[in-house]
């Protein structure tokens, strides 16, 4: 008597993933701009001398530290100030921080300030100016609310496009709620309908 084995299963080649757009085109974007930040450098100190550029990328770096500081005191005085509103501990959503809430912005705008390079310190600058902050903040939340009604997949719990629902969900409740910020929590009836039925 004989004895075989079953035929060696041959695992099938695995499908090449597509990788998205945004994984391919953002490295490409990130090493377009180191290259163009180190040529604008080599341009810079041979038009003026090495020691302008030291000069520069060192008073970005001591101003970007600062504006970094001033916006993590203002985002911890927020957070302070929300939670020791009456009402804060029932889930109340909290009015909108006298700075706009664009706390974020601000933070982004001093790191970028920090890295090295002309072109960062322009978007830095431009995001630590209050009124294009402002601007360029609303086109944001513009395009991430685009985003998230042509891809409501992307809302997965535990996912930015969540957190960004549950923000802007916050943001409409608090246009809701009464002026003083008191919430009556209730159900209405109809008497003459529920009578009815």
């Amino acid at each position: 008597m004989t004895t075989s084995s079953p035929p060696p299963v041959r695992p099938r080649p695995a499908q090449p993933r597509r990788r998205s757009r945004a994984r391919t085109v953002v490295p490409l974007v990130i090493a377009a701009w180191a290259v163009l930040e180190i040529w604008l450098l080599t341009v810079v100190a041979s038009a003026t001398s090495g020691l302008v550029v030291l000069l520069c990328i060192v008073a970005g770096f001591v101003f970007g530290a600062a504006a970094v500081k001033r916006a993590g005191r203002s985002a911890w005085r927020n957070l302070a100030a929300t939670m020791q509103q009456p009402g804060a501990e029932q889930g109340a959503v909290a009015p909108v921080p006298a700075g706009g809430g664009r706390t974020g912005l601000h933070m982004l705008g001093g790191m970028l300030l920090i890295i090295p390079g002309f072109v960062s310190d322009a978007v830095g600058l431009l995001l630590l100016f209050p009124p294009t902050r402002k601007l360029i903040g609303s086109l944001a939340e513009r395009a991430a609310a685009r985003s998230l009604r042509r891809h409501p997949a992307a809302a997965d719990p535990g996912s930015l496009g969540d957190l960004f629902q549950q923000a802007q969900q916050a943001g409409e409740q608090t246009r809701i709620h009464r002026p003083d910020g008191k919430v009556i929590q209730g159900e209405v009836v109809d008497r003459d309908r529920h009578g009815q039925d």
